[in-house]
């Protein structure tokens, strides 16, 4: 059907157009993809098992939804996604305020066209772009925003009874009439006002300011809620919540690599063509720090750990190796392990710290969590280091640690360039023959940073000492390390 060449009501039963409602829509155009075995959702990564068949069964139940999770779990992006299953154009009755059917139409200014055009009444098409609506709840948010309410002026200036109709300015959600509407963090609207939705919900008609009308809208309503509000701000009220059909459970990725593909997804585009190689074990223990964050005794678990601050974090990263680039000339640079000083502030502003985290600091908690995710990280890729160890017994890493004995003024500058700095990392050489045997299938670029890691994971297995100073980080054996005092 080409609708630019559809301009009335007339053209519309030409063409064999039939309304539908928007639930109707939302079900027929998913079970149509699934037919087609078209992917549905592809952009929301980790779900595949868990919150997407229950969507895809909410939508072909025809329910309005309410997604319930901690911050940064895709309830928004879940929602917005919807839209992808609407007809790309709808008709509406031209110049309607809430998106009038051309032949249904349930407005006054609709009804009257109609009454006075007939088949001749003019129509537009709106893209589905325009059909989703979304308000975040606050404590200010008042029925008129929502529902709407009587305009004096209009009824001054058009010199209406406030008795007519006509005087009503309609609020958001009647202007989103066969759309999607998303009202975000729900339990923080106020009682009253989630007590103005339960006619929407249950019947479909709204009142406004006593006017004895019926409008049948036609919306499909998903709400976001995060179990946190229950407590420390609201509560969605009992029967709201029985109004809504389906309530879906959302969660965090359940490991590294889906963790890791949400981020290389959500990333900005700029920083992946920056001259800056991020290598594949630096992108793990940005995740890892997130999973460590997750599990801390310093942090609120009820308050949970966004996925933004894996993306922020990872922004910051290779903002922090293009800078050094630039400071020393250089056309290309590989990241480093003293580049992730650089991810301390994407944390300290992202998690909420329980009474213990509140006495250490917010830079200090963001630190250990540093430490335990290159400590996991680290046995991982080499093997997990007993604590203790019997006499005479040897470890695959006591050469290394014994380099650090035999050369204790060891220090990686921090604005080295890209060769000296391989050439410092090159100089330890018991590390190569570790490198051969745990780490296989990286890129060659990848090996100086796995080659510090190991470094940085010693420390946390306290076979190393690590100290800042002035313009770098020096390593020496722990023996060493503490006559002068551990970092």
């Amino acid at each position: 059907m080409d609708h630019t060449k559809i301009k009335t009501v007339s053209d519309l039963k030409k063409a064999g157009y039939k309304s539908r409602s928007i639930k109707d829509e939302l079900k027929e155009n998913l079970l149509k993809k699934i037919e087609n075995k078209e992917a549905v959702f592809e952009s929301i990564i980790g779900y595949d098992e868990t919150v997407i068949p229950q969507l895809k069964t909410a939508i072909l139940a025809k329910h309005n939804i309410n997604l319930l999770g901690l911050r940064g779990q895709a309830k928004t992006r879940i929602a917005r996604s919807m839209v992808n299953l609407l007809d790309e154009y709808i008709p509406i009755i031209s110049g309607s305020p809430i998106n009038d059917d051309p032949f249904c139409p349930i407005s006054h200014y609709g009804q009257q066209i109609k009454e006075e055009k007939g088949d001749e009444t003019p129509i537009e098409w709106i893209h589905r772009s325009e059909r989703f609506f979304e308000k975040l709840a606050t404590p200010d948010v008042t029925v008129a925003d929502l529902i709407g309410d009587i305009d004096p002026i209009k009824a001054a200036t058009q010199k209406l009874s406030y008795a007519d109709e006509r005087v009503i300015h309609y609020g958001m959600i009647p202007r989103a009439n066969r759309c999607i509407f998303v009202i975000n963090e729900l339990p923080d609207l106020q009682a009253r006002i989630q007590v103005s939705l339960f006619n929407i919900l249950q019947e479909g008609d709204v009142q406004i300011r006593g006017f004895n009308i019926r409008i049948p809208l036609d919306i499909n309503f998903v709400f976001t809620a995060n179990p946190e509000d229950y407590t420390n701000r609201g509560s969605i009220v009992t029967p709201l919540k029985d109004r809504i059909g389906s309530q879906i459970l959302t969660h965090y990725p359940k490991d590294i690599a889906t963790a890791k593909k949400i981020t290389e997804q959500e990333i900005r585009q700029e920083l992946k063509d920056n001259n800056v190689v991020v290598p594949e074990i630096a992108k793990t223990l940005i995740e890892q720090i997130g999973f460590e964050a997750r599990q801390s005794p310093y942090i609120d678990f009820n308050s949970g750990v966004s996925a933004r601050m894996g993306i922020t974090m990872l922004e910051n990263l290779i903002s922090r190796a293009e800078l050094r680039r630039i400071e020393t000339g250089e056309k290309t640079t590989v990241v480093r392990m003293s580049d992730f000083e650089g991810v301390i502030p994407a944390i300290t502003g992202k998690v909420e710290l329980v009474y213990e985290g509140e006495q250490l600091g917010a830079e200090k908690v963001a630190q250990l969590l540093l430490g335990e995710a290159v400590k996991e990280v680290f046995n991982i890729t080499f093997t997990k280091l007993k604590k203790l160890k019997k006499e005479n017994e040897e470890e695959e890493f006591d050469n290394v640690v014994q380099w650090f004995y035999e050369n204790a003024d060891f220090i990686i500058e921090n604005n080295l360039s890209d060769k000296d700095y391989r050439a410092k990392i090159d100089s330890i050489k018991p590390m190569d023959e570790l490198i051969e045997k745990y780490v296989h299938s990286v890129e060659k670029e990848d090996i100086y940073l796995i080659k510090e890691l190991a470094l940085w994971g010693l420390v946390e297995h306290e076979k190393l000492n690590k100290k800042k100073v002035q313009g770098g980080i020096s390593f020496a054996d722990e023996l060493l390390g503490s006559l002068y005092g551990k970092e």
